[in-house]
């Protein structure tokens, strides 16, 4: 998948599915959320709920186009990569493919979370290097 230097396959399950017989828009933010969960572990075994330095995520925003249908069984690949970061938040792009045609994009904004104070605070120093080595940001 061109421009995303992290994917994961994804076969499209009877409970992602509709009414309609095609995928829920729900079951695309489940997607984005299960590629997000992998990449953040791959960058460094964090999870949504430990980025580092007592961070967890939060999520304030999320946009999503679709721009083709999914069906159940078909198999997919979910790119996902970090294209801004900034002190206590960063944007997540995303992209699913089928055979290699476009089904949905999107991004999401994550904002660094103290659960334990419940108060945003700064993105850990640490993991703000291994994204920007990850992905080549300045």
């Amino acid at each position: 998948m061109e421009n995303f230097p992290f994917t994961i396959p994804y076969i499209v399950r009877v409970a992602d599915v509709n009414y309609g017989g095609h995928v829920a828009n729900s079951a695309v933010l489940n997607f984005f959320q299960d590629a997000r969960l992998a990449y953040l572990k791959r960058l460094g075994g964090y999870s949504e709920m430990n980025v580092g330095g007592a961070c967890g995520l939060i999520l304030p925003e999320a946009h999503v186009k679709y721009l083709a249908e999914m069906f159940m069984g078909d198999e997919l690949v979910i790119g996902a990569k970090i294209v801004e970061i900034g002190r206590s938040s960063f944007r997540m792009a995303y992209r699913i493919e089928r055979g290699g045609t476009a089904t949905a994009e999107g991004e999401t904004a994550l904002v660094c979370f103290d659960y334990a104070v419940r108060k945003p605070r700064r993105l850990d120093e640490e993991f703000v290097r291994k994204v920007r080595e990850f992905e080549g940001l300045a």
